[in-house]
């Protein structure tokens, strides 16, 4: 039997042909490489690599190139979407850190640390222990003196919490002075118009000495004189200064304690004095307007705070920002 071969084109190089033996076509018959008619063509290097697998056939083959995109205006870009949500989450938590910057702990917010304490200043006064603040309302002891009571009250939003500093009798302290350490002051109540007073009264609850409102805006006395005394180094009173208030006539200082009545003022803390140094008669400035120390300018204001005035000027002003 004649051997047959079968010639594969590379189509790439159209013009080397490799010819494999013992494979035939149906019309024709290629005589093998040792006939003497057929003469052997060296395969170029371009065809070489195709010899490798028989009867191969090496295309080309072009891939569509891919559809460009749609360009869309640069805030429907889906980054631009990103940096306004990253934006938005930052704003939140920026007014979530602002709103959780106020003094949880002490149940109030604080304005700026080391505000001037000054004379026609209405504040509340806050038991640093208990954290309750000084508090009066228009209710009678119903032992002691039967005057007005005086206790610690637990909420802050209360406007029966509110006292004015004023000074003491027959003084030329102006609207704005400054109150160094060692000054004798008198506090006002700002509902009531009474005074912070004490006397040789027995408190209800402990048997201290009682403290209580008295007076009015034409009716005042040594009673009501109170020396401020500054834990500390500090020379002047100021709202982040720790205090204590030593009643002048007696000697007691303004305490209180978790001592609470039952009845006519539930839930209310005990307001007495005591007369040795404690941690439970330490106070400091809390909520309040706190006027600008203005020094010897205030005069022009007529403001004057001798000891017939009762601040009513101002107080007429600082009651429109308390809403009381």
């Amino acid at each position: 039997m004649t051997p047959t071969l079968s010639v594969s084109i590379d189509r790439e190089s159209k013009t080397n042909a490799v010819i494999h033996p013992n494979c035939s076509f149906p019309d024709r018959t290629v005589a093998s490489s040792a006939s003497p008619g057929l003469t052997r063509r060296k395969p170029s290097s371009s065809s070489s690599s195709s010899s490798t697998q028989p009867g191969r056939v090496v295309g080309r083959v072009t891939i569509p190139s891919r559809a460009s995109e749609p360009q869309f205006p640069f805030w429907q870009q889906t980054w631009f979407i990103a940096l306004l949500l990253a934006m938005a989450v930052a704003f939140l938590c920026l007014a979530v850190f602002l709103f959780l910057g106020l003094d949880l702990d002490t149940g109030y917010a604080a304005t700026t640390e080391g505000v001037q304490i000054t004379y026609g200043s209405v504040l509340k006064l806050m038991h640093e222990r208990t954290k309750f603040r000084l508090h009066s309302h228009d209710v009678p002891y119903g032992s002691g003196s039967g005057q007005q009571s005086v206790t610690g009250f637990p909420n802050v939003d209360d406007a029966n919490s509110y006292w004015v500093v004023g000074p003491q009798l027959e003084t030329s302290a102006r609207q704005g002075d400054s109150i160094p350490s060692g000054t004798i002051i008198r506090l006002q109540h700002m509902k009531t118009r009474k005074w912070l007073h004490s006397h040789l009264h027995a408190s209800p609850i402990s048997g201290n000495q009682e403290v209580s409102c008295f007076g009015g805006e034409n009716e005042s006395d040594t009673g009501d004189h109170w020396r401020v005394m500054i834990e500390g180094t500090g020379k002047t009173w100021k709202q982040d200064q720790r205090v204590r208030l030593q009643h002048v006539d007696t000697g007691i200082y303004l305490h209180s304690h978790d001592k609470k009545y039952q009845r006519i003022a539930g839930g209310q803390q005990e307001v007495c004095g005591v007369r040795d140094k404690r941690a439970d008669n330490v106070w400091l400035a809390a909520e309040g307007v706190y006027l600008p120390e203005v020094g010897g300018s205030n005069s022009k204001l007529g403001y004057s705070l001798d000891a017939d005035s009762s601040f009513a000027k101002s107080e007429r002003t600082l009651c429109f920002f308390l809403n009381l």
